[in-house]
């Protein structure tokens, strides 16, 4: 007797499950309870009473006798290290194998400059029940480690999936899955890590390489080695896995999978790429492809594992023939009914008929009363045992998956399993026939028609922006949520700096849309990954942040589902778009083709059947799924997935041009939207305002641990203000109301005083004896010189003025250090005109204003002066910058208090008015001519006005 069966180095090809049996537990004396929790694990050993999240349970299987079968020339555990240099580009990869995980059924590292990713593949020792899709599961996780850093985390380690991963995850699942064998029911485990990671290479395309080898390598029976590459292209260049730095300039985003003489997956985003371009980028890439798959089919006869050949169990041939004999007449007339949820209840009735029948005929036997399934206990309770693995394979939207049933220990002629397997596979073929000999599909149509199409906007009268979009049975609602720079998703990634999307889309499948009853959780990865070829395929049709400063959030809830619901997405996204207001480019549409390749066996020439806008059994039935979004003038997204050996350049060509039809179609019927879209922002929007300031200005927005700017907010009831080094302020809002406030602040908080300007209704803040402190705008300060407080000599400032008072003040000078020199007397009408000796002499003279006065800033925009008791700017008054009025000294004498009285109150006016005098003892034959224009607005006693041009946004 040997050890246990995970440390046997050659691996029992066990023909039948009773070669197996299960001791005793000897945890515990109860009787053990078993329950089945996922269909990653058949079966969970436990007491009684339910054990803890860190308790341990042991393995209940007793050492099996190692069969006949096993044979002691096999591959050692402990195989030699074996390396291999493949030319990829303009570059090599090297693979390398025997040196980490080496009781692994199959263990790689592929290294691509400094990035280095590690894949392996384990599978079950005990084969579980038959079902409708391969048990391969797929995880994928990059590790901080990698770029040398730590997770961000409280525990500092890696945590759940990230979505990113699990779009990687599908990319190394989908061209694997159509190479598995049928009858292969071993579950089936790849695990990847990146290891090390050096920011030019990246590891997704390398990840797909390595699980391929990885497979290979293993003792997992496929039909053929499977590779990826990355194509991107640069000018007229195509270039192979291109570095990061090189995709950023690239036009196309094309990740191509594939074995040495077809392509099994293609998935990639572009800016519009003509067709003939992308079938060119194809052709790169399959070439690239071929050789690294040719040089792995090399290393494999070095030193791969033999294939488990013999565990591939098969339904008997003669079922095909009872199932169609009983089935076939009935089988003809379900399909041709049109709608999915009758005809899917048809099939179901047929299928029950069918197994009674071979029931009543002695070819099948049910036993309630037989025993347990024969499968592996768990080692560890789950602690997620919530959690519901779901299977990563391209499956029919809403079919009816064929759960595992337990192979009963009595033996029978036919499994209860095997019929349904078998009824599946003939129901698909007659599918097939049906479309080949016919020339019409289920509901009708002819291979390339697309169903009816119908779509409204605005049905949400609080969202943003929605659209319901309809095509034929698969409907999706989508919504859009404008926000600011706080609602853009953060990713954590091995960069180093967190990326900000402003634009993302998540995708909802529920249950419902099919009319079934399911449980309603996380995101699949499945809707995952649908939710990122949607958001890929709208991203191009965008404007640019500074077009349009939102972050926009689509939700696209799928409603009912009868196939290419991604692609409904597509749609249904472009319309809310519009209907939100957003200026988008173009309008883009999506649709899916699918193809039945083998037309010979149907009475066809043999030339494979492209079908337009393929519905959910076309596609399970089907051989391909080929996503394409874009416009009549190029694409943006595709994504195709082969069910078959895979396919080939020419029959690609035929579908991406049948497609593009399909895309002017939809295109056409999306203009007869009703209602139509508003193509203007909501009400309920917030509003967003740009502002420029100097960037040394940002921090006096920004104040003291952000003191400044938070209390702003709170001030004004804006929902954010965000600052950027290069001077950008943006302010978010939801009613104009608060956002004008926000701006008079940050408008006086970031002005550059100019000499001449003047400044009404000013607080003095303090006062010295040489002087007073008078606050001109919020956080701006002026000394004010006793001997520029009044045109008559005061002995101290406290004998007219105190703290508190408002007076107007007119900037005379600014120093080096930025103080600045304000005077009340300038404004002042002289005492006595007829004696100007009468006035005390001031002392040091100031040069005059309006020699001094600058224009305003280009690019300060309007200003606005804001009336605290009406809360709301009537008017945006600009100044304007060519037109400076220079009406002579005589015509402005009037006193300011009679200009004043004729203002009008709490209103905002333009006037012009003359240079008031810097010193009122000045001979009027040597004033000079001056102007200004004056801004003023008079309320309440604590607004602050700013007259004699704007104040400019430095």
């Amino acid at each position: 007797m040997l050890g246990s069966s995970s440390t046997l180095c050659n691996r029992a090809y066990y023909t039948h499950l009773s070669q197996f049996s299960h001791s005793k537990p000897f945890l515990s004396s109860h009787r053990p309870h078993f329950r089945k929790k996922s269909k990653l694990r058949s079966l969970s050993l436990i007491s009684p009473r339910k054990q803890s999240k860190g308790s341990l349970g042991i393995r209940a299987l007793e050492e099996p006798e190692v069969s006949e079968s096993v044979t002691s020339d096999g591959p050692l555990c402990s195989s030699q290290p074996c390396s291999i240099k493949i030319p990829v580009g303009d570059r090599h990869i090297l693979v390398e194998t025997g040196h980490i995980g080496r009781q692994a059924s199959g263990a790689v590292t592929v290294t691509d400059g400094e990035t280095i990713v590690y894949s392996s593949v384990c599978l079950a020792d005990v084969p579980s029940e038959p079902s409708d899709f391969f048990p391969l599961f797929v995880n994928y996780q990059e590790r901080f480690s990698a770029a040398g850093r730590t997770s961000g985390g409280f525990f500092k380690r890696e945590g759940r999936t990230k979505d990113h991963e699990v779009l990687i995850c599908r990319l190394i699942d989908r061209p694997l899955r159509p190479t598995m064998l049928k009858g292969f029911y071993h579950e089936t485990q790849i695990l990847s890590w990146v290891l090390s990671y050096d920011g030019l290479h990246s590891p997704d395309a390398l990840a797909v390489t390595a699980a391929g080898i990885a497979i290979a390598l293993s003792e997992v029976p496929n039909s053929k080695a499977v590779a990826g590459v990355r194509v991107g292209l640069v000018g007229d260049k195509y270039i192979v896995n291109p570095t990061m730095k090189e995709m950023e300039e690239s036009e196309l985003d094309l990740l191509l999978a594939g074995t040495d003489s077809a392509i099994l997956m293609i998935e990639g985003y572009s800016n519009f790429l003509q067709e003939e371009k992308l079938l060119r980028a194809v052709e790169v890439g399959q070439d690239a492809v071929r050789v690294i798959c040719i040089e792995v089919e090399a290393l494999v006869k070095k030193c791969g594992k033999p294939k488990m050949l013999d565990a591939i169990k098969l339904p008997p041939p003669e079922l095909y023939k009872h199932v169609e004999e009983i089935a076939g007449d009935e089988l003809v007339k379900a399909l041709q009914i049109r709608n999915k949820i009758p005809r899917r209840k048809a099939l179901s009735l047929l299928e029950e008929k069918v197994l009674a029948i071979l029931t009543e005929e002695g070819y099948v036997k049910i036993d309630a009363a037989s025993g347990a399934a024969e499968t592996v206990p768990d080692l560890f309770e789950d602690e997620d045992e919530d959690e519901e693995v779901v299977v990563d394979g391209e499956v029919d939207e809403g079919d009816v998956h064929i759960k595992p049933t337990s192979r009963k220990s009595t033996p029978l002629f036919f499994s209860e399993v095997d019929v349904k397997l078998v009824f599946k596979e003939v129901t698909s073929k007659f599918l097939r026939k049906r479309i080949v000999e016919g020339g019409r599909r289920s509901d009708g149509r002819t291979p390339d028609e697309i169903r009816s199409i119908n779509s409204r906007c605005g049905l949400l009268p609080r969202a943003h922006g929605s659209a319901l979009f309809t095509r034929g049975e698969t409907q999706s609602l989508a919504v859009v949520t404008l926000g600011d720079k706080q609602m853009a998703q953060r990713i954590d990634n091995l960069e180093g700096a967190d990326e900000l999307k402003r634009f993302y889309l998540q995708y909802s499948f529920p249950p419902s849309c099919v009319g079934e009853v399911g449980r309603i959780g996380a995101p699949s990865r499945r809707e995952i990954g649908h939710g990122m070829l949607a958001e890929r395929a709208l991203e191009p049709i965008l404007p640019s942040e500074d077009d349009f400063p939102y972050t926009i959030r689509v939700e696209s809830t799928i409603t009912e589902s009868n196939g290419s619901s991604s692609m409904a997405s597509v749609c249904g996204g472009c319309l809310a778009f519009q209907d939100a207001g957003v200026p988008i480019k173009c309008s883009i549409a999506g649709i899916a083709m699918g193809m039945v390749l083998d037309t010979e066996e149907f009475g066809g020439d043999g030339t494979p059947l492209i079908l337009s806008d393929i519905t959910g059994s076309e596609d399970a039935s089907g051989d391909m799924d080929f996503k394409v979004a874009g416009n009549e003038e190029g694409i943006t997204a595709f994504q195709m997935d082969i069910k078959v050996g895979g396919i080939t350049i020419p029959i690609m060509r035929q579908a991406l041009f049948q497609a593009r039809d399909g895309r002017k179609h939809i295109l056409a019927e999306m203009l007869k939207c009703s209602p139509p879209p508003s193509k203007g922002l909501s009400k309920y929007a917030p509003l967003i305002h740009i502002m420029k300031v100097k960037p040394e200005k940002v921090n006096m927005i920004i104040g003291s641990g952000g003191k400044k700017v938070k209390s702003i907010i709170e001030e004004t009831g804006v929902e954010a203000i965000d600052t950027q080094d290069d001077g950008i302020v943006k302010i978010t809002a939801r009613d104009l109301l608060s956002l004008e406030k926000s701006k008079a602040i940050i408008s006086s908080l970031t002005m550059v005083p100019t000499v001449g300007d003047v400044y009404r209704n000013c607080e003095i803040k303090s006062i010295a004896p040489y002087g007073a402190f008078v606050e001109i705008a919020p956080g701006r300060e002026g000394l004010c010189h006793i001997s520029e407080l009044s045109s008559n000599w005061l002995a101290k400032t406290e004998d007219a003025f105190k703290v508190g008072d408002r007076v107007d003040v007119k900037l005379i000078e600014v120093n080096d250090k930025g103080q600045l020199r304000l005077s009340r007397r300038a404004l002042l009408p002289d005492a006595d005109p007829e004696n100007p000796s009468a006035k005390q002499h001031t002392g040091s003279t100031t040069k005059d204003a309006a020699a001094s006065q600058k224009t305003p800033e280009e690019g300060s925009g309007k200003k606005v002066v804001n009336d605290p008791k009406d809360s709301l700017a009537e008017k945006n008054i600009e100044q304007p910058k060519d037109k400076i009025s220079t009406p002579k000294l005589a015509s402005s004498t009037k006193s300011t208090a009679a200009v004043d009285a004729q203002l009008p109150q709490k209103k905002f006016i333009r006037r012009l008015v003359g240079a008031a005098r810097d010193r009122s003892n000045t001979n009027k034959d040597t004033s000079k001519k001056s102007s200004s224009e004056e801004v003023s607005s008079l309320s309440s006693k604590d607004e602050t006005s700013l007259v004699n041009g704007e104040a400019k946004i430095g």
